[in-house]
């Protein structure tokens, strides 16, 4: 009896790590500390978006004027689309690190979920289309630079500007895209990481399916990053 038993002990064992009583402690620990990061990541995207738009509201002319004729809405709809696609990629990667069934024949042993049949595909996918939407963006970079548009030496020529219009106003516009749309893309980069990380550990089996935590915390990360950009589209590219 006692030996029979030794087995599904160590195994519940290897299932977390040694300071958590179980693994459903482990899980919520996990899950805990993310949302507290992500709780603070809204507190420094608020902060931005706040300033944002107080200015906004003070230099409105200014801002849509730089927003029609510098900001190129298609492609940041694209953008939009390309990371709701990898949105539901994330999903079904994490239903699949929770959800992988046992092949016939195969042990009651809790299974490996690096399978590339499953989650291994949906990673590469989100990867890819991460990959997709800073592509555009470095694209929209490129034809801002040609335009001297982005701040530097040669930031926007006065004589560009519109009666009526200050160009101090717009030079601030151009600002904060950069400052919001870069921070955005740097986050973006991050999850590209975590998810190269996730990969390449789902292709060797490492994880096992009470050990999912780890596709389901970047997912939540990869998740509050697109619903970030949900709020930038409108506010940077639509709203004139």
């Amino acid at each position: 009896m006692t030996s029979a038993s030794a087995p599904a002990t160590e195994h519940e064992h290897a299932d977390h790590a040694h300071q958590f009583d179980d693994a459903i402690q482990q899980h919520e620990a996990a899950t805990l500390g993310m949302w507290t990061f992500l709780a603070t990541e809204v507190l420094f995207f608020g902060a931005l978006l706040t300033a944002y738009t107080i200015y906004r509201h003070y230099y409105f002319d200014a801002f849509r004027y730089a927003s029609h004729e510098y900001l190129r809405w298609y492609l940041g709809a694209i953008n939009t689309g390309v990371l709701l696609c990898s949105s539901l990629t994330v999903a079904l990667a994490v239903h699949a690190a929770q959800h992988h069934d046992h092949a016939p024949g195969q042990s009651a042993a809790p299974p490996r979920i690096g399978q590339p049949k499953h989650l291994v595909p949906l990673l590469l996918v989100t990867m890819l289309l991460g990959l997709v939407f800073l592509c555009i963006k470095g694209t929209e970079y490129y034809i801002d630079y040609r335009e001297n548009v982005v701040p530097g030496p040669s930031f926007f020529h006065p004589e560009h500007v519109p009666p009526g219009i200050d160009a101090s106003h717009i030079r601030l516009f151009m600002t904060f895209y950069f400052i919001l749309t870069g921070i955005h893309a740097t986050h973006m980069i991050v999850g590209l990481g975590l998810f190269s990380w996730l990969t390449w550990n789902a292709h060797r089996g490492t994880f096992a399916r009470t050990r999912s935590n780890a596709v389901e915390i970047c997912g939540l990360y990869w998740h509050f990053v697109d619903l970030v950009w949900i709020f930038l589209f409108p506010l940077l590219y639509l709203i004139r």
